[in-house]
């Protein structure tokens, strides 16, 4: 039976026609492709930039060690190490391929990681520090500095083999900065980028309108720079934008630069925030026939080429819903045909709660469409805020409102909203991660981070945890803060390099195979904590073993993944039962049939907390026991733990008197720790 692999040529292809020549010889052939899974809530999904993650090269390179950490942040001064340097190696091009994700599928898969979601793989402009994949130059092929199109296939068939899903991130909204604007009467090379926005139906180029007329589209070469109004110029790889068919201007809205937040009407097709460039990226005219049809030939052609088993669209706010629609129509039906039916499609949709429930409705009208709406907006905030202790635990929980006519309905069903800690730009908040805004004399910093994962893990929808959480990744030490330029102001600062890299690589106004063979030792690389040269793949820091015994659990019990959700109410000493204040432990119940899984956690990060907290009464009467299955304290301490609540100990459910709450009692829950029972019989 044929495979992917049979499937690769040595080039790719320089038009559609030869996309769709790949495209009807997998369904031809009937190429053998992996199945979906049955339900994306069983899954835990790990995202990671390409550049960013490994270059496969760790083993010739130490790794930072906690200890060498803790003294970093226990030192007021580094006189021989420059921050402006570290920070300006944040904005190039590292060094990360899929060769070096490839090298550490065998740390996600211990981590428990069953899907990947990687960052934009497609080609940049080979002279832009585009290496954050989001400015695509060609649509068919691999970018070099990442590595090929046989090296991806390859990547995804050895997941596949360790049971690990692959999502790649695609962009249909817009290409990358391929062809700017020239202005009446200038030359080709002047050619810019955000002109002032032009309202629908008007554009730069227009020959009706008398002040547009006279401007040029102009393509650009290798170095950036305006040389032809003539596709049939555009030679080079490095020139223009590939495949041929997106060579033609009136694929593009050529609208200028407006407000990428305007947003009196999301349902507008012809809203300023729909027609917009992104910046330096250009706006496709989805609404021009063909447009949308050629974008999703192109994936389509990724799709049956490698043999991946979902999309993350980017930017699905400035799409039109129909479009939207008409997109994932598309590609779940070609999914289907060849075997994959449940393609996952999620949909990056800024703006909030809001946006997000109303392009979810109406995507879901036709239900085989976008499945699930990454968790991007408040609720991040919120998650961010009940794990530190700063808001009362029942504010997250107060997300997943099935009566609301808004997201949160959607959040309820559960596979329908793709959780988020921190990211890769953090539409909203501060540019550090989750552990950046935890002070550094805090016992608990390199582990606090587990307190919101596991409420991403046993909570309704599908965890997605962002790559470096697992090592809780912090940026410079709180002491050394203050030092570096625009911190915490900047994605970069979000999107450390783990494998550590000595360099960066060549500066990217070099030629491209320049950048390819030599590194810019003018510059420390971008590492971890503020480092440059050690990689930070550790299997046995604090952080990394509790999350993996979590997920451990979570893939051990359905009930943990599928259940119904309900926050539950805790007594503490001279109280009722009740939702406590902020600083007091959090806890819920999934149930699933007649089993119930109590998940506690405590996410006051100085001190002890427990309380008497309620279960199901009506499932478990007084003399039922609760077996303890999970506990991260005892899960990083090893056979020494001496602490309450240890793994395998039981609990017994009580009352204060009849009609009162059933409840067990937690004691001693250590700081930033998480413990989860399950009610000992099914009966």
């Amino acid at each position: 039976m044929s495979t992917p692999f049979d499937l690769i040529e040595p080039d790719r292809p320089d038009s559609l026609a030869g996309a769709k020549s790949l495209i009807n010889r997998a369904i031809r052939e009937g190429v053998s492709y992996f199945p979906s899974p049955i339900s994306w809530r069983d899954e835990v999904l790990y995202f990671l930039l390409p550049d960013r993650f490994s270059d496969g090269q760790e083993s010739t390179r130490p790794m930072l060690t906690r200890e060498e950490i803790a003294e970093l942040r226990q030192t007021p001064n580094r006189p021989d190490w420059d921050w402006n340097l570290w920070s300006d190696s944040g904005e190039r091009w590292q060094g990360g391929t899929i060769n070096g994700i490839r090298n550490q599928l065998g740390y996600l898969k211990k981590l428990g990681i069953s899907a990947i979601w990687i960052g934009p793989i497609f080609k940049q402009r080979a002279r832009l520090d585009t290496y954050h994949g989001y400015g695509i130059q060609d649509f068919l092929d691999v970018d070099p500095r990442f590595g090929n199109r046989a090296e991806l296939v390859t990547l995804v068939k050895e997941a596949h083999d360790q049971g690990i899903r692959i999502l790649l991130d695609v962009i249909v909204n817009h290409s990358g900065d391929n062809w700017g604007y020239v202005a009446p009467d200038n030359e080709l090379n002047t050619a810019q980028n955000q002109p002032p926005y032009q309202g629908w139906a008007n554009y730069y180029g227009n020959p009706d309108d008398e002040n547009m007329r006279k401007w040029k589209l102009a393509w650009r070469d290798e170095a950036q720079a305006g040389f032809t109004t003539e596709p049939s110029d555009i030679i080079s790889r490095h020139e223009g934008a590939w495949p041929l068919e997106f060579q033609s201007k009136d694929i593009y809205t050529r609208a200028g630069m407006g407000d990428l937040g305007e947003s009196n009407n999301i349902s507008d097709p012809h809203a300023q925030h729909k027609r917009t460039d992104f910046l330096a990226l250009k706006d496709f005219a989805l609404d021009v026939p063909g447009t949308l049809t050629q974008l999703i030939q192109c994936l389509q052609y990724w799709i049956a080429l490698t043999d991946c088993d979902g999309f993350r669209i980017d930017t699905v706010k400035h799409m039109a819903l129909e479009e939207t629609r008409n997109f994932c129509g598309a590609i779940r039906e070609f999914a289907d045909l060849i075997g994959k039916h449940n393609f996952l499609l999620i949909g990056e949709i800024a703006g909030g709660d809001n946006f997000q429930d109303i392009v979810m409705d109406y995507t879901a009208m036709m239900e085989r469409n976008l499945n699930a709406a990454l968790d991007i907006g408040g609720a991040r905030l919120t998650l961010s805020s009940v794990a530190k202790g700063l808001v009362n635990g029942n504010a997250y929980f107060h997300i997943f409102n099935q009566q609301s006519q808004g997201f949160e309905s959607h959040r309820n069903f559960g596979d329908r909203h793709v959780s988020i800690l921190d990211d890769h730009d953090h539409v909203f908040g501060s540019k550090i991660r989750f552990s950046a805004e935890v002070p550094d004399d805090f016992a608990v910093k390199d582990y606090y981070v587990t307190v919101p994962v596991a409420i991403q893990l046993f909570t309704l929808g599908i965890p997605c945890i962002y790559y470096g959480t697992e090592q809780a990744f912090a940026g410079p030490a709180n002491s050394q803060a203050g030092k570096v330029q625009n911190w915490p102001g900047h994605d970069k600062y979000l999107r450390e390099a783990m494998f550590g890299p000595s360099h960066p690589r060549a500066n990217f106004k070099l030629e491209l195979q320049t950048q390819l063979d030599q590194l810019d030792e003018s510059l420390p690389g971008f590492g971890p904590f503020g480092t440059a040269g050690k990689h930070c793949f550790d299997e046995n820091s604090p952080a990394f073993v509790r999350i993996s015994n979590l997920c451990e659990l979570r893939a051990g019990h359905p009930v943990l993944r599928l259940g119904r959700q309900y926050p539950r109410q805790i007594q503490l000493p001279g109280t009722g039962f009740e939702f406590p204040a902020p600083g007091e432990i959090v806890a819920w119940s999934r149930i699933l049939y007649n089993q119930e899984a109590l998940c506690i956690v405590n996410p006051n990060g100085v001190n002890e907390r427990g309380g008497n907290v309620v279960i199901a009464g009506e499932l478990s009467p007084t003399g039922v026991e609760y077996v303890v299955i999970g506990n991260t304290a005892q899960a990083a301490t090893g056979p020494g733990y001496t602490g309450t609540h240890s793994i395998g100990s039981k609990l017994t459910v009580k009352r204060n008197s009849p009609g009162e709450p059933a409840f067990i009692e937690i004691r001693n829950v250590q700081p930033a720790e998480v413990i989860v029972l399950i009610k000992d019989t099914f009966a």
